[in-house]
This record gives structure tokens, C-alpha cells and sequence, in this order.
């Protein structure tokens, strides 16, 4: 359903300069995304974004038998750190598609992207193809997720969106639990090739749900303006620094000798521009409104993310809980960021979006903060648990409302790239984090950690809490940068 001028001008009385020149159609049964006119977008999407999640989850449990079959443990970390550089270039070329020429185009190349590089890496008989596979993977997750962002800003209502939003969210939580144990399964009967080459099967039914809404609701730009406008050529080019950028600064990062400073530095100096120049201008001093919405959600997926990688690890080294234990330790966090997800789409609770978020940064910092007091021996381990509950509560109102905030504060024609910014702000911060905090855990002896809690040496408590703590500290600057999303009073 696209914007139209009244919805523009509610947005900004000063924005009408950018509306969008169609009109939304009469559609008296929309009181809901399940509604008859959005069954159909509705199911087809978010089922999109299920098998995706699925995916995600799943391919984390095959991963390991895979490098070891095709002789390829030493570039186990190439597997991971290719999706995720070629999904950022991704990212932003679907933003610059969809705005100019409608997000179809993106959507569907970028589902048959997905599909192939699964295949490619199912059928691989060597470890550099599986990489390959994984890379035109990554290209296609990119343009999938800024690609439905854009259809969500167009086909439904502002007053839609943040339930669709909490679908999506909601999508994570049954795959968070059930993908590990069902790729275990698969991959001990099966093998794990079936992992990968049985989920391109799955996608066919919600495409053919979904793209005939999306072609009648969201096709096309929006303008015609926007519709005869080229690609950024610059944007295309600061989109390749930033993902060879980010490729260099992981790959230093797992190897911390001298001579890595060189990819290092390289990354840096390809990465540091080309992020100025994608991100909104006044992001990295949280200036008011959609600066501070794309700040925001890094700082929050970055910190998160972060910390949550080195749980299982401590349980497993510092308390002796078996790797099963210790993922389930985080099994209901998938619940509770789909309650607050939830939560957050409720419309009494509109006019409190900002301290809903607010409130969400600070239950992450908490739950950062108290899971490394398991390290101390007279703390249950259960603690973690239950903190980690409280922090995916807190993360499910903060991502799902930035994602509405987005689409608040962007004029149709620049939704999908501002779409993109958000996307890039989110795994670039992952990056950046993780990277920091996997060096400070290995300068303290966290590379040392074995799987035996009683084999644990002194130093390696202090490993785990200069990981935690800053990633606490960091959440609590997003607290503070969550006061600043609403744009200035005139």
C-alpha cells in the first residue's frame, strides 16, 4: 500500500515536498496484518524470513562437520566472515534498486542469490567453493532484508508496521531453538549437505504467497522521478570499500601478529570513509532523529551480539556445563525478544516508543553486566539465564522499534536507503565489537581456555569480564542515545 501525502505530512508538516504522488486504496477489512487485503503479503513474508532465520541457526550446527569433511578447519572463520561481507555490498545495492526501481527486483534476485549460494556450498567437494557458496549467499541475504523493509514501508499502514515488525522478530524465536537440534539431527542421518540444499525447496510456497501482493502493492518506484534516476555510482563504490574493508579488519583480527596490522590498517582506510558516507550524515554524533535511530541500532546489536558469543564459552570453561547445557542456557531469549517485540507493536504503547526503547538498553546493559558474575563459584549458573531473558526482552523493544522508527522518519524514496543504513549500522557493529572483544579476550589468556572448568587458570575469569563489562558500558551509551530519536521541535 503505498504513502501518500496526508501520511507524509503527519510524518513532518515541513516534508511535503517529498510525498509520494500515489493514493492508497480503500480498504475497509485492514484492521490487522492477517486481515483478508494482507493475508496473503503477510504469511508469504514473514514465512521468507522464518526459513531465512531457520538457516541461520541451523547452518552454525552443520558448519563444523562440513569444514572437517572438506578438509577445511584452518578457514573455518571464512565461511562466517563471506556472507557477511559480500551482505553488506548487498545491502546497499538493494537499497539504491529498490528506491529507483521498486523492491521486486531486489526481492526476487536476491531470494534466487540465496537459494544458489546454498546450493553451491551443499554440493562443494572443497573448502573454497563452500566459501564461495557462502558469499553469493551473503549477496542475496543482503538484498532480502533491505528489500522486505522497503515493502513493509509500502504496502502497510503506519499503523501495520510495528506488528509486522514483531512478526518478523517473532520469526527468530522458534528457529533459535528447534534449528540446532533439527541440523544436528539432519546432519548425523542425513549429512550435512542436506542442511544447505534442502532449504531453497522450502522457499518456493511463501514466494508464490507473497509476490503477487508485492507486485501490485509495492512495485515500481515511487515516483517518477525516482523510477529514471541511475544507480549512485558512488554509493556502489563506497559499498565495495566498506565490504573488502570489513573482509580485511576480520581477517587481521583472527591472527594477531604484527603482520596483520598491515590488512589491519588497509581495512581501516577503506572502511572508515566508506561508512561516513552511507550512514546518515550526524550518526556517529548521535545527532536528533534518524541519525540517532540507525546509532542506535548498532550500538545495541553490536554490544549484544558481542557478549552473548562469549557466553557458552564461560559456561563451558569457568562452571563445566556440557555445550548442550550451555546453549540452552539462551534458549529463552528467542521467547522473550518475541514477547518484546510483541509488546512494542501494542498501540496503546505508541506514545511511549522512546522510553519503551530506553527502557530495552537498559535491560540489555543489566543483563551483559550480571553474566559474568557466574564466574564467581557461589553464583547459581542459572543467573545467566534468567539475566539473558531479561536482555532478549530488551533487545526485542529496541530492534523491532528502531525498524519502525526508520520508516517513520524516511520519505518513501529513500526508504530503502535508509534501510540499508540501518542494516550496515547492525553488522558492522557486530564486526567492530566482536573483533575488539575477541582481542582483549585473547591478550588476557582467552586464548588459552580449555573445556574443562577445573583445568581453568586464574587469568582467564579476567578474559571473559573485558569482554562483558565494556559491552555493558556500551549499552548504557545507547541508553543514552535513545533520548535523542525524535527530531527537534520547531
Amino acid at each position: 500500500m503505498p504513502l501518500t501525502l496526508a501520511y507524509m505530512a503527519a510524518l513532518d508538516p515541513r516534508d511535503t515536498d517529498v510525498a509520494d504522488t500515489r493514493t492508497v486504496p480503500s480498504e475497509p477489512d485492514s484492521d490487522s496484518v492477517l486481515s483478508r487485503s494482507y493475508r496473503a503479503l503477510s504469511v508469504g513474508i514473514v514465512s521468507v524470513v522464518l526459513l531465512i532465520a531457520f538457516e541461520a541457526t541451523a547452518v552454525g550446527t552443520a558448519m563444523p562437520v562440513a569444514a572437517r569433511e572438506l578438509d577445511g578447519v584452518s578457514l573455518y572463520a571464512f565461511a562466517f566472515s563471506g556472507y557477511f561481507t559480500t551482505s553488506l555490498f548487498g545491502m546497499v545495492l538493494a537499497g539504491q534498486w529498490s528506491d529507483r526501481r521498486g523492491p521486486l527486483g531486489a526481492l526476487t534476485t536476491g531470494i534466487a542469490a540465496f537459494a544458489t549460494g546454498l546450493l553451491l556450498s551443499g554440493t562443494a567437494a572443497a573448502m573454497w567453493p563452500f566459501i564461495l557458496g557462502r558469499a553469493v549467499q551473503g549477496l542475496g541475504g543482503g538484498l532480502v532484508i533491505v528489500a522486505l523493509y522497503v515493502v513493509v514501508g509500502r504496502a502497510y499502514p503506519e499503523r501495520l508496521r510495528p506488528a509486522i515488525m514483531a512478526a518478523f522478530a517473532a520469526s527468530w524465536a522458534v528457529p533459535s531453538v528447534v534449528g540446532p537440534l533439527a541440523s544436528g539431527a539432519v546432519t548425523e542421518h542425513l549429512g550435512w549437505r542436506w542442511v544447505f540444499v534442502g532449504i531453497p525447496l522450502l522457499v518456493l510456497l511463501p514466494l508464490a504467497l507473497a509476490l503477487p501482493q508485492i507486485r501490485r502493492r509495492a512495485a515500481g518506484p515511487v515516483t517518477k522521478e525516482t523510477g529514471e534516476s541511475s544507480f549512485d555510482r558512488r554509493r556502489i563504490r563506497l559499498a565495495l570499500g566498506i565490504s573488502l574493508g570489513a573482509g580485511l579488519l576480520q581477517y587481521a583480527a583472527q591472527d594477531l601478529r604484527w603482520l596483520s596490522l598491515l590488512p589491519g590498517v588497509a581495512g581501516a582506510a577503506l572502511l572508515v570513509p566508506a561508512v561516513l558516507g552511507l550512514l546518515p550524515r550526524g550518526t556517529y554524533r548521535a545527532a536528533r532523529g534518524l541519525p540517532s535511530v540507525v546509532l542506535l541500532r548498532g550500538v545495541a546489536a553490536g554490544s549484544f551480539i558481542a557478549a552473548e558469543s562469549f557466553v557458552p564459552l564461560m559456561l563451558v570453561t569457568q562452571r563445566g556445563l556440557s555445550p548442550t547445557l550451555a546453549g540452552f542456557s539462551l534458549a529463552a531469549g528467542g521467547a522473550t525478544w518475541a514477547l518484546g517485540s510483541w509488546m512494542q507493536s501494542r498501540p496503546r504503547l505508541e506514545p511511549y516508543r522512546e522510553r519503551l526503547v530506553t527502557l530495552g538498553m537498559v535491560l540489555v546493559a543489566a543483563a551483559i553486566a550480571t553474566a559474568p558474575s557466574v564466574l564467581i563459584d557461589s553464583v547459581p549458573v542459572w543467573i545467566v539465564a534468567v539475566a539473558w531473558g531479561f536482555g532478549c526482552f530488551g533487545m526485542g523493544l529496541v530492534i523491532s522499534s528502531t525498524s519502525v522508527l526508520l520508516l517513520h522518519l524516511s520519505a518513501p524514496e529513500e526508504a530503502g536507503t535508509n534501510s540499508a543504513a540501518l542494516q550496515i549500522s547492525d553488522g558492522l557493529s557486530n564486526v567492530v565489537l566482536l573483533s575488539a572483544g575477541g582481542a582483549a579476550f585473547a591478550a588476557l589468556g582467552g586464548g588459552s581456555v580449555t573445556h574443562a572448568a577445573t583445568e581453568a587458570t586464574g587469568s582467564h575469569p579476567a578474559a571473559f569480564a573485558a569482554v562483558f563489562l565494556p559491552m555493558a558500558g556500551v549499552a548504557l551509551v545507547g541508553a543514552w542515545v535513545s533520548t535523542r530519536l525524535r527530531k527537534p521541535t520547531p
